[in-house]
Order: C-alpha cells, then structure tokens, then sequence
C-alpha cells in the first residue's frame, strides 16, 4: 500500500529530471532521483565536442536559477551545459542517487510501484516519473546492405571530433541542426556529402537583431503544440547564421538525395550511381530510451501512451522530456520546466486522492435481526 513516507522515483537525472525534482519539492513531495551516470548532468557530456546550445543562455534555464557565468546572449557549450546541470542539483534539496541504473518497474497490489535498480536495490515508490531522455537509444534506419558494407557506419551519438576523419569520404546522414553542424565540422577535413529525403529547410537564428528565440518567446510560438506547429511548419529546420547556406551554395558541403541501399564499399544513390565511402555517420534522431517500464506494458513498439505526459495506462505514472510532450520546446532547457510543473501537479493530486481515500472511515452498515 503507497503510503505519504514513500518518495516519487525520478529515473534520469539530467535536464528533464532535476525539473522534476524541483517540481516535486515545491509540490510537498519527497523526490528520489536515479541517475545511472556518474554525475547528474544527464547525456550532456556523451555529446559531440563542439556542440553548442542553439538557444541563447538567456533562454536556456531551468526554474529558479538562471544561466549566469557570462554573456546572456552567448550559446553555451557543451560542457557550460554540464556544469550548470551540477550546479543546479547541489542547488535542490533531492537525493539524487548517481551511479544508479534502473532496470525495470512493477506494478505493487494496492497502488505504488516497485523499482528495481542494476544494483539489486528495491525501492518502493508512490509515483513514477520517467525522465530518462533518448540520447541512450539512437535511431538508425534499417536500409538495404547495411551489414555488408566494411566502412564505418556510426550515429552522431557516439561522433565526438573531425580528426579521426582527416582524408576520408564522409556521408552524413540527415537534415537537422547535428547533420548540418557535424558536417560542417568535417568539411576541413574530409570530403564531405550530406543525404537528405528533401532540400535542407533554413531558419534565420537572428531576426530584426535579436535571436529567434526571442521571438519564439514573445510571440508564444515556444507553447505550439505538435498539432498546431506542423500546420505552419511543414518541414524541420535549420537554425542558421548564414554560414551552412553559404557552405552548400560554395560546394564546400555537397547535399544528395537519399541513397537507396549500401554496397560492400559504398552507397548507391537514388540515381542508380554507387559512391565509394570510408564512414557514414547518421544524424537520424533519437527515440525514448524506457525499456524499463516493459514490465507494465504501457509502451507501444517502445512509445510510451500519454496524454501531455500523463499515462493513460497507469495512475501514478509520468513522463518528463519526451518531444513535443506538450509543446514546441518540451525538451529543451527552456521548455522541460513547464512541463514539469504540469505532470508533477498531476501526481500531487494523484497522492492527495489517495490519501483522502486511506483516511476516510469505515460506514458502518446497520444491523438487521
């Protein structure tokens, strides 16, 4: 039976999870964060060396400390990111349990859960939020011949710096923000083609002197749903200076239509004609990394069932960070809060229904002779 001394098990502690244990601690619940890194800063470190935020630190806090350590109009790094992350969990009064993987999540007779960690550990939990991310699960496309070609096929997951690729034939794959900012990288260094399903959409990161984010900001663009915001925007964009447009207009990055199949050697492309390669590196994107909620069949081909990131299959049960979990910035820095403040409301008042119900008396029946 959950009772009120039992915590909420927050599994991740990255971005989206020390959202949530804030959240939770201004909602009067006891948060208890599993984190199977080493540190509380989620996937920050695993991430290529030059990535950078493509949100100004002025837009890019989470609730109650701001992005400070220098310009507000800079884009933070990579390890900017990380340190603010540890900054912000020894700013919160949670338990945070690092070095803690959790394995999987029964369901308990009489409500609650039972979480079960890599290091044989049970915790008894009142409620669930799962906000591991996806950076642990990258997807990659299953096309023809992959397992025949013996060049190096990776996702940008596990790419960290251009050297290693100094003199190679490079293809990357994909038209977001980390094909083009990868490749881009690569371009002085290797020969270089981008694989794309349709022309490259840009976006200006600057508009009228101030960062696009500022706009998104003022205008509520940031609020869009996925319903909404795919009727205005019908292909995914690049956040771009300039300087991506002006690499492919100069050849300086050649853009392909997608390749069909891969040889022993290579690609063939869509126009029939096959190109030797040394590497190809997927920028395909990422999906929910919560295999450890499989013992409660709430997952769909690995897609969790929710509504604005409350399960519709289990009471008690949240998520936290997914892609537009609710809106346009669901998982971003910016946006993770707001959710937060929503999903953990929901199990407040899942826990107050509940004790209302374990206090309320007995009716007595009348007795009949």
């Amino acid at each position: 039976m959950t009772t009120s001394k039992e915590p909420v098990v927050i599994v991740g502690g990255g971005q989206s999870g020390l959202a949530a244990a804030h959240a939770a601690l201004s909602a009067g619940l006891r948060p208890v964060v599993l984190e199977a890194g080493t540190a509380p800063v989620g996937s920050w470190p695993d991430y290529y060396d030059s990535l950078t935020l493509f949100s100004p630190a002025r837009y890019s806090s989470l609730p109650g400390m701001a992005f400070d350590g220098g310009d507000p109009d800079r884009y933070p790094t990579r390890d900017e990111v990380a340190a603010y992350l540890r900054r912000y969990s020894a700013s919160i009064d949670a338990e945070i349990r690092t070095g803690t993987r959790v394995t999987a999540v029964h369901p308990r007779p009489g409500g609650g859960y039972l979480v079960q960690t890599d290091g044989g550990d049970e915790i008894a939990a009142a409620g669930i939020v799962a906000a591991s991310g996806s950076f642990g699960n990258p997807y990659l496309p299953v096309l023809p011949g992959k397992d025949a070609y013996v060049g190096e096929v990776r996702h940008v997951a596990h790419y960290r710096r251009p050297e290693p690729y100094a003199g190679k034939r490079v293809l990357v794959v994909g038209a977001g923000n980390s094909a083009l900012q990868v490749a881009y990288e690569l371009a002085p260094h290797a020969r270089v083609t981008l694989a794309t399903r349709a022309p490259i959409q840009f976006m200006p990161q600057r508009v009228r002197g101030r960062d696009l984010h500022h706009w998104l900001r003022v205008t509520g663009a940031d609020l869009l749903s996925r319903a909404v915001l795919t009727r205005l925007v019908r292909h995914a964009a690049v956040l771009d200076t300039g300087v991506y447009r002006d690499a492919i207009t100069a050849g300086l990055l050649a853009r392909r239509e997608m390749f069909t199949a891969f040889t022993a050697d290579g690609v063939i492309w869509a126009d029939g004609t096959h190109e030797a390669l040394d590497a190809v590196i997927f920028a395909t994107g990422y999906r929910p990394h919560l295999d450890y909620l499989a013992p409660l069949g709430t997952l769909d081909d690995g897609m969790p069932r929710h509504v604005a990131g409350v399960s519709t299959t289990h009471r008690g049960l949240v998520y936290l960070g997914l892609e537009f979990q609710r809106s346009f910035s669901s998982n971003t820095l910016r946006g993770v809060g707001r959710d937060a403040a929503h999903v953990v409301a929901a199990l407040a008042a899942y826990q107050s229904g509940r004790s209302r119900r374990r206090l309320q008396p007995m009716t007595r029946l009348p007795v009949r002779c």
